[in-house]
Parts: C-alpha cells; sequence; structure tokens
C-alpha cells in the first residue's frame, strides 16, 4: 500500500537506513541525525526501499562532511548519490567580472562595439532604403502616396504648435541674453544682428531636428517596433508586400518634406519673438526690425540653414524606422529601441551641424 517512512539505527559507526529516503517519507530523519551523539564511519543503503535526490543529498552530506563509507546501495542509488554531489559546489552570488581601470576600459571597448556595430547597420539599412526608392522608381505604382500624406501630417502639420511654441521661446531668450551682454558695450543694436544669424543659420534647424527627432524619430521606432512584435511584418512579406517599401520610404520621405517647412516656419517664429522682446525692452520698432534683418543677414545663411534640413530628416527617419525593424522578443524591447533612435538622431544631428559648419567655413560662407 507504499512505502515505509523513512528511519535508521545506529550500531556502533554503523548507519543503517530503512524504508523510503524521499521527501514525502522522511519526516524527522533530518533533525535526528543532526542530533547523534557519536558520528558514523559507514552508512548502510541495503534497506532502503526508494530514494529521491532529497534522500541522496542526506547520503551526500554524511560522505561530505563526515567521510562515511556508503554500503548497499543498488545501481541506480548510486548514480543518483553520485549526481547530487557532481553540483554540489560553491556559486559566487556575483559573477566575478573586471575591477577598476580594467572595467573601465571594457565598458569602453564594449561600447565603441556597439557603436561600430550600429553604424554598420545604418549604413547597410540606408543602402536597403535606397535599393526601395529606385524599385518604386522602376515601378511608380509601388509609391505609396496617401501613407506620405499621412505622415506628412503627423511628421509636420501635427508638431506646428510644440515647435511654434519652442522656437518663439528660444527668440526670445536669444535676444533678452543678447540685449543684457550688449549693453554693457552700449551696443544693445546689434542684439538684431545676433537674433537674425544665429535663428537662420543654425538654431531654426537644429532645435527643430531635434525636436522632430524626439517626436517622430521615437514614433516610427515604436509604431515599427510594435509591428514587429505583433508579426505583422511578417505577415506583410507572406502577403508579398515589401516592409522597405510600406514603411520606412512613406516615412522617410515625409520627413524629408517637412523638415525644410518646419525649419522656416520655426526661423520665423523665432524672428518674432526676439523682435516681440526687442520692440518691449529695447523700443526697437518691427519695422525696423524687419529692415535690419533684411541688411545683416545674408541670403547663405537662409540657404545653409535650408540645405541642411532634409539631411536631418533624413537621419532622424533613418535612425528610427531602422532601430523598429531591430525590435524582437519583448515589449521592453520597444522602449529600449525607442529611446536609442532618439539618442542616435540627436547625436548625428549635432555631429553632422558641426561638419556643415565647417564645409560652409570653407566654401566662403560665414
Amino acid at each position: 500500500m507504499g512505502d515505509e517512512a523513512a528511519d535508521f539505527g545506529q550500531e556502533g559507526g554503523t548507519l543503517r537506513f530503512t524504508g523510503a529516503l524521499t521527501l514525502a517519507r522522511l519526516g524527522d530523519v533530518p533533525r535526528r541525525l543532526e542530533a547523534l551523539n557519536t558520528q558514523p564511519t559507514r552508512v548502510d543503503l541495503s534497506a532502503v526501499e526508494r530514494m529521491d535526490t532529497v534522500g541522496a543529498w542526506i547520503v551526500h552530506r554524511l560522505e561530505r562532511d563526515h567521510g562515511v563509507r556508503v554500503d548497499g546501495a543498488d545501481d541506480r542509488q548510486r548514480r543518483l548519490i553520485a549526481k547530487v554531489g557532481e553540483v554540489d559546489r560553491p556559486l559566487p552570488i556575483r559573477p566575478k567580472g573586471p575591477t577598476g581601470i580594467t572595467a573601465m576600459l571594457a565598458h569602453v571597448g564594449d561600447a565603441t562595439t556597439e557603436a561600430v556595430r550600429t553604424l554598420h547597420g545604418l549604413l547597410g539599412f540606408f543602402g536597403a532604403t535606397m535599393i526601395a526608392v529606385w524599385q518604386v522608381i522602376l515601378e511608380p505604382r509601388r509609391f505609396r502616396g496617401n501613407a506620405v500624406v499621412r505622415q506628412i501630417e503627423v511628421v509636420g502639420v501635427d508638431a506646428l504648435g510644440i515647435i511654434g511654441l519652442m522656437s518663439f521661446l528660444i527668440g526670445i531668450v536669444i535676444a533678452q541674453q543678447g540685449a543684457v551682454q550688449l549693453r554693457q558695450f552700449g551696443a544693445e543694436v546689434f542684439t538684431i544682428n545676433l537674433i537674425g544669424r544665429l535663428t537662420m543659420r543654425e538654431l531654426g534647424v537644429l532645435m527643430t531636428a531635434i525636436m522632430v527627432a524626439g517626436r517622430s524619430g521615437s514614433a516610427f521606432a515604436a509604431q515599427i517596433g510594435s509591428m514587429r512584435l505583433a508579426e505583422e511584418v511578417d505577415a506583410m512579406r507572406t502577403m508579398g508586400l515589401q516592409p522597405m517599401q510600406v514603411l520606412v520610404l512613406p516615412r522617410v520621405a515625409a520627413t524629408l518634406v517637412a523638415m525644410p517647412l518646419l525649419a522656416i516656419y520655426a526661423m520665423l517664429v523665432a524672428l518674432v519673438g526676439g523682435g516681440l522682446l526687442c520692440w518691449l525692452t529695447l523700443g526697437i520698432p518691427p519695422v525696423t526690425f524687419v529692415s535690419r534683418i533684411r541688411e545683416v543677414v545674408p541670403m547663405t545663411d537662409l540657404w545653409g540653414g535650408l540645405l541642411k534640413a532634409p539631411v536631418f530628416g533624413l537621419i532622424i527617419a533613418i535612425a528610427g524606422c531602422f532601430q523598429g525593424m531591430q525590435v524582437e522578443g519583448n515589449a521592453e524591447e520597444v522602449g529600449l529601441r525607442t529611446t536609442s533612435a532618439v539618442v542616435q538622431s540627436i547625436f548625428l544631428v549635432i555631429v553632422l551641424d558641426a561638419f556643415f559648419a565647417v564645409f560652409y567655413t570653407m566654401i566662403g560662407w560665414v
């Protein structure tokens, strides 16, 4: 009707177990073993009916701690005791790793390797995008005009409010800080020069690109990443659709179109903010402000800013879509890839802006 409960008896230096050495039948055997007055030198298992890993652990611990000899065990029991002994080794709570300067160098090396791998992936993704563009040129019916218009609305029209507010405040800040500093030299009028050139050449397009990267680049990564998790991208391939043409090209095209328009809008709103502050604090009327802007801001500043805008838009769209396509595994990956898309977009935009500044200086656009 079942196995007998485990028990043991001690005869001199021999400890003889009987019954079932299993978790369900051990009873108070472990506590009684701890209370033994004399430690055995031999364990007899000939009367043991069954043994599981808990019973094998008890025998192994006697063998390990007191060096007892195990007799009477059949082959299966000996194998089980041996298996338990194989896993009986101390494990570190924390894996040992490099420390100090070695850990710092290892971290730098890992970050550098990851950066190179990501750059390689971005270049490959850019190449795949260009291939998709060429395929659409060869077969124009593949171009999804409705999707592009929808993305222009999301990237451009829906962003007018936040970009306008940001640009207006930036214009006010530039004017206020410039006026405070130039007042020390009695040159407040040159605040207009500062507002015009900074806004048209650098801050207008740069701040717009940063805002679009945080708003639209992250949305691209999250949307495509969620579709990857839901296996919708694989479903598209099954239906004969190419994800690069369906998902990536409309977003890239929309960002390329929207960025120059948003940049012009941001420049104008920033000039309005700066002009308003000059009118209220410096007493410079709007007519004089506009006339001075036309005198001191060359057209090369405007063209320089507008030439950068589509390049920044391309980088933002490529980085967002690339990170979205890399999502796999779980929902946490969507958040991580979205963050990576924003960070990489802003970093690449600032790096490219520095290259543009050097290039414009070299060709005389100063």
